[in-house]
């Protein structure tokens, strides 16, 4: 409780220090556009990891040993991608435009006048920002019962207390500032408790030979409770499945709560050395996570039977010092809340920014919008925690991975496409990008709840059941990233009005005009 209660007084005095640095929106919403890079790769990969890195890839690693593994993959290739290709285009271009927006930056573009992207956009994070957030609630809730024994409600409202006042109080800036404590104390734990563990086991020898014992194809890259593990090797389900994991990583190409943090950036220079520290705390926090599944497996399978998420908090509680096990928890507590804040200055911008100033009111002043904002982030975190109190209340023991996948898939299906497209392609339209995050934003519950049971109907259960491990973001995304270039291609008077957008992107790419 002393190490939670230090967690949270930290935070605190961050949200009251931030505050200080408030003076006009582009402070609230974007910390005034001067960011480091440390400080940028930080807060983007605690944003990006959420819950599901502490208590749900733990629980993958301790369901599915070492083909846990691709997700790791598909998250470098994620985190490397943007921050490679993307990253640098993206900050041109939105310092060329003044966005602190991703709407903002879209408007800018696509040259779109009637606001219809920018409310399409706004729209969609309405209905996915309050659903990953409540996932995240929901999280706090299990973590809290899991280590302390709290009833699941308690430590859902403890977690979105001390959330709401600090970010409240420091919009963006304490958001970033938090994330970069939050994010080194995620890191710092992942990677000693793995360390911790294998001295307990006695070594790396014993660990495989535990595995062994409770099922080989822990040990194997096609993984075990698949259809591969029958036949002890690859086949079409096994190949989907590891697709499916690795695809989780598409989602770093372009959601808005991480393009946001390039555009905090001070200048494009932070963009090499954020590129090197995002990848190596991406290597050693999705690394960490997975091997505290495997070791927990092979140390206490019996104990954790098939609570698999419960990996962490049976390690901490048996491995630590009471203080030390205290700091898990926190560390728990910042993964989950490390998202929360930065989902709730998001979903505030879309509606404060991008649809009441831009298409209502755009003479407001920066002390309204700020007070409005304020007030917006607090109603919006009510609707995210009553979205995780319902999941509590439905089922307290669905597993916290996949909940958290199906916000984040949401959001990543309906932005990625095109914003992949739009630093590449002159060609995307305002007509070709709106249909594609429309198309991407309905293919994630329509593959989640309606294709599977449609395609059993008609017979086809081998390939629903591959298609249920490929899971939504992927098929989602190919989706809509179909929809944009054919309804661009299609859109001759969109493409008329791309004035000079060929320069932006020449600029773009060089960081000279022609």
């Amino acid at each position: 409780m002393i190490a939670i209660a230090i967690y949270a007084i930290i935070l605190l005095v961050i949200g009251y220090l931030a505050s200080k640095k408030m003076h006009d929106i582009k402070d609230y919403f974007a910390g005034g556009k001067n960011m480091g890079f440390l400080a940028v790769a930080f807060s983007a990969r605690a944003t990006g990891e959420s819950a599901w890195l502490l208590i749900g890839l733990t629980g993958m690693g301790f369901a599915l040993g070492v083909n846990a593994f691709w997700v790791v993959v598909g998250e470098i290739i994620g985190v490397g991608g943007a921050w490679l290709f993307m990253a640098k285009r993206f900050k041109r271009l939105t310092d060329r435009y003044d966005s602190i927006t991703v709407p903002d930056y879209l408007e800018s573009r696509f040259r779109d006048n009637t606001h219809m992207l920018r409310l399409v956009a706004a729209g969609s994070l309405l209905v996915f920002v309050p659903v990953y957030a409540g996932a995240q609630v929901y999280a706090s809730g299990v973590a809290f019962n899991d280590f302390l024994g709290w009833p699941h409600y308690a430590g859902a409202a403890f977690g979105f207390v001390i959330v709401l006042i600090y970010i409240t109080k420091g919009g963006f800036t304490a958001v970033v500032w938090s994330d970069v404590f939050q994010g080194s104390l995620m890191v710092l734990g992942l990677v000693a408790l793995p360390i911790i563990g294998l001295l307990e086991a006695g070594g790396v020898t014993n660990i495989i030979d535990s595995l062994r014992a409770i099922d080989p194809h822990l040990l194997a890259l096609h993984g075990p409770g698949s259809e591969g593990a029958s036949s002890g090797g690859w086949n079409t389900g096994t190949i989907f499945a590891v697709v499916g994991l690795a695809a989780i990583g598409v989602g770093f190409w372009g959601s808005p709560q991480i393009f946001v943090r390039y555009i905090s950036m001070k200048s494009e220079k932070s963009i090499l050395p954020g590129t090197i520290t995002a990848i190596i705390w991406t290597l050693l926090a999705d690394s960490g996570a997975v091997l505290i599944g495997i070791i927990g497996r092979a140390l206490y399978n019996q104990e954790i039977g098939l609570v698999k998420e419960d990996t962490v908090a049976i390690m901490a509680d048996n491995l630590l010092p009471a203080f030390f096990a205290g700091v898990f928890i926190a560390m728990v507590l910042a993964a989950i809340m490390s998202t929360i804040d930065s989902l709730l200055v998001l979903a505030s911008s879309a509606v404060v920014r991008d649809y009441w100033q831009k298409t209502k009111n755009p003479d407001l002043s920066d002390s309204q919008l700020m007070s409005m904002s304020k007030k917006l982030t607090v109603a919006l975190a009510f609707v995210a925690f009553a979205v995780g109190m319902g999941l509590l209340a439905y089922d307290k023991d669905k597993p916290i991975f996949w909940i958290v996948i199906f916000g984040w898939s949401g959001i990543a299906a309906t932005f990625c496409p095109t914003m992949i497209l739009s630093l590449y392609w002159s060609k995307l339209t305002a007509s070709g990008a709106k249909y594609a995050m429309i198309a991407g934003f309905l293919g994630v519950p329509i593959f989640s709840f309606a294709v599977g049971p449609m395609l059993k109907a008609m017979g086809m259960d081998n390939f629903a059941a591959n298609l249920s491990s490929l899971d939504v973001l992927l098929p989602s995304f190919l989706i809509g990233f179909t929809v944009a270039i054919v309804v661009s291609l299609l859109d001759k008077k969109g493409q008329a009005n791309l004035e000079c957008v060929e320069d932006d992107l020449q600029f773009a790419k060089t960081g000279k005009d022609t």
